[in-house]
């Protein structure tokens, strides 16, 4: 009985010396600020220091660093074997006696990476790289497998969504015109499914539906969000209106582009195909996910 006591004691003390660590608030801290390499560096450095035996957190954000630097094609190309590497380290994770605590603790992250390896997935499914897809679609499975759906990233706008008169965006003209139609006419598919790569109403990616909306109003759009940032025209924040694309930033490149559905000088909200909910209408201001990975802005609206 007193020898369990013990084990008990020793176990919440590591686990509570883990949480109070300096270098592993570092490493969150850094990981946050999408330091993915140095992340990388520092979880090694801790990792060839015994002193830190205790702790599966550098274990934790070396996975974690490895899943995001991969998704970068010069990195991966160097470190061919880091997928597999980083899987795994991640159920190692898992699998430890702590890792329900782990994850729990870092539900945000798991939420984050997860997002980014599904934008990932569809990018090389829409490349015709089957095999990068296949190896990424079996490495989600077993990582989150017996996971709780997350939602954290996903923080839907609280108010009913913006319905545009029909008959009011015929009186208008120009370009108000055309962005009306482009918000009412992404409406339409809202509560479509999120498939990888898909392209039409039967489920979209997230550059499958800003590409197939503004297909209606002449605008071709290449399938890549990277691509449709580049291409577009930019758009600073402050003069950002609905029918405007919004690009988010993994740290490792553009991840993911929505429709504005706002006016000029509100609260920025868009229509998007979200990889947990399907097409869904968001507030990006007040999503503490989406705020951190905001890259730009890009109109294709004369």
């Amino acid at each position: 009985m007193r020898k369990s006591i013990v084990v008990l004691l020793v176990g919440i003390i590591s686990f509570s010396a883990q949480a109070q660590q300096p270098e592993f608030d570092k490493l969150e801290m850094l990981f946050a600020q999408k330091n993915y390499k140095t992340v990388y560096r520092k979880s090694n450095q801790l990792l060839d220091n015994p002193s830190y035996d205790y702790s599966m957190l550098p274990t934790y954000y070396k996975s974690m660093s490895m899943l995001q630097l991969a998704q970068n094609d010069l990195w991966l190309k160097r470190h061919s074997e880091s997928i597999n590497e980083a899987l795994e380290l991640f159920l190692k994770v898992k699998n430890s006696p702590n890792g329900e605590k782990i994850f729990n603790a870092h539900m945000y992250e798991l939420s984050w990476i997860k997002s980014d390896l599904m934008s990932w997935a569809s990018d090389l499914k829409r490349s015709g790289n089957n095999k990068a897809f296949t190896e990424i679609q079996a490495a989600l499975i077993k990582m989150f497998k017996g996971i709780p759906e997350m939602d954290m990233n996903e923080v839907q706008d609280t108010k009913d969504p913006i319905v545009i008169d029909v008959e009011e965006v015929e009186e208008s003209s120009g370009g108000a015109a055309s962005r009306s139609k482009i918000v009412a006419n992404a409406q339409k598919y809202l509560g479509t499914p999120y498939v990888w790569a898909g392209s039409s109403p039967s489920g979209f990616d997230c550059s499958g539906f800003t590409s197939y909306v503004m297909k209606d109003f002449g605008k071709e759009l290449s399938r890549r969000s990277e691509d449709q940032y580049n291409e577009g025209k930019k758009v600073k924040e402050k003069n950002v209106q609905k029918g405007d694309l919004v690009f988010f930033s993994n740290g490792s490149g553009i991840s993911h582009v929505g429709i504005v559905v706002s006016e000029k000088g509100q609260p920025i909200v868009m229509i998007h195909a979200s990889s947990s909910k399907g097409v869904i209408i968001t507030n990006i201001e007040s999503s503490e996910y989406w705020m951190k990975r905001l890259h730009g802005f890009a109109t294709y609206v004369n």
